[in-house]
């Protein structure tokens, strides 16, 4: 499909849904649809119409769809059955922002993350600019889910705004995927670190003749997984930090070799970082506190929920949840998350750091650790491993493993082996499901 049969595609739909379904400007459009055209269609069809769109996932179960659109209240659906009038839409409203996008709930229920044209160009072209380097030349293979925050900007829009060939795949599998990478043009690879270990899972995978970049985002890419995708491929994932609220406000950037193995990378351009304590003070680099991020990128608040919106929201600044450090360089580090710290007798232990010490055990494949109530303790460290094909660790030797190598209070004391961890369409593990 050309640029100019996208265009007049997405003319065709929005006057279907003016003409055939009442649809006026300033009411919510919400898309269930997966990564076809059609999609992309839509979502410009939107804009055209001043709508809020708000992209669905499309493996939602029935009683999570119905969920986020109670509270989204939109007046039209799209999917895979057609075009469907909602009851009970919220008022349109001239001053609706164009986007609306769900967070995965990875440590809650999702909530409507309201983005601004002024806030998605911002990002939007960062992302095409500076961190991946887009030229009309490329061609970007869109893997991710287009209904989420990393494939609606980083896999849809940036290329759109850069005038690059866009190449759909449907539904990632890692065998079709890495057929696509070696016979096709494709260039440039956004992915979730699941998905770059998956290619390097397949036989005889290594790369493409025209690949020259991939770029992680979603959940932390580890080092090692980057470090076997340059070995194997000869080309670098460019690692970076973001959210559904503020797209990829901290990255590595694809004009910078500079890398850091334990950072996700620095302030884009025009992005303001300072990392909190508790009491509110602005900590000195090496200190570990709060990561507050200051964008032009950042959402305007949760759609109808001023009180979450208050949380996170301080004097243009976005309170993370996430814990950090700065170096000198101004490189950051991820700890872990403020709302996933353990507190055991008294100890502070955080998750990121149990995980790396389970995943460096080569019978592991993945690793999850979180909270769990204890009567004497307050908290207990408890772990969930998923392990590699043919694997014969047990759970006492996966907690002797960590004894080795963990102070006494952070090694889990429970260990529970799974067949896999429950994650979302873009890779984060979904903890809630595990207790």
């Amino acid at each position: 499909m050309t640029y100019r049969s996208l265009i007049s595609a997405a003319v065709d739909f929005a006057q279907a849904l003016e003409r055939r379904h009442g649809f006026v400007p300033g009411q919510r459009l919400a898309l269930a649809i997966s990564n076809r055209p059609e999609f992309v269609a839509a979502v410009l069809a939107g804009f055209m119409l001043d709508a809020t769109v708000a992209p669905l996932d499309v493996l939602l179960k029935p009683e999570e769809r119905a969920s986020i659109l109670s509270d989204l209240r939109a007046a039209v659906l799209v999917d895979g059955a057609g075009v469907v009038r909602l009851p009970d839409p919220a008022p349109p409203s001239p001053d609706a922002p164009p986007v609306v996008l769900y967070t995965s709930g990875s440590t809650g229920r999702p909530k409507g993350a309201m983005l601004s044209h002024a806030a998605l160009e911002f990002a939007n072209r960062m992302w095409g600019g500076p961190v991946i380097g887009l030229v009309e030349s490329d061609v970007l293979l869109a893997a991710l889910p287009l209904t989420h925050a990393f494939g609606f900007n980083g896999a849809m829009l940036a290329p759109l705004l850069a005038g690059v060939t866009v190449r759909l795949v449907e539904r990632f599998v890692a065998e079709r995927v890495a057929e696509i990478i070696a016979r096709e043009p494709v260039s440039v690879l956004p992915g979730v670190a699941t998905m770059f270990q998956r290619l390097l899972d397949v036989p005889g995978f290594a790369g493409g003749r025209r690949l020259r970049l991939g770029v992680s985002g979603a959940a932390p890419c580890p080092w090692e997984v980057a470090e076997a995708w340059r070995a194997r491929t000869g080309t670098r994932i460019v690692r970076g930090y973001g959210s559904t609220e503020l797209f990829r406000p901290i990255s590595f950037l694809a004009g910078d070799p500079t890398e850091h193995p334990e950072c996700v990378g620095r302030p884009v351009p025009g992005v303001e970082i300072r990392v909190v304590a508790e009491d509110g003070r602005a900590l000195a680099p090496e200190e570990t506190g709060e990561l507050w991020i200051r964008t032009p990128a950042v959402m305007d608040g949760y759609l109808d929920n001023p009180e979450e919106t208050r949380a996170v929201l301080v004097d243009g600044w976005f309170r993370t949840g996430d814990l950090a450090r700065v170096n000198a360089e101004g490189y950051v580090t991820i700890v872990g998350r403020e709302r996933e710290r353990i507190k055991r007798g008294g100890y502070s232990v955080f998750p990121a750091e149990v995980e790396a010490v389970l995943l460096a055990h080569p019978e592991v494949a993945e690793a999850a650790v979180t909270a769990m109530p204890d009567a004497t303790l307050g908290e207990e460290v408890a772990a969930f491993v998923a392990l590699r094909p043919g694997a014969a660790a047990d759970a006492e030797a996966l907690i002797a493993w960590c004894r080795e190598r963990l102070a006494a209070f952070k090694y889990p004391r429970r260990v529970t082996l799974v067949n896999a961890l429950p994650r979302s369409a873009t890779g984060k593990v979904l903890k809630a499901k595990l207790v």
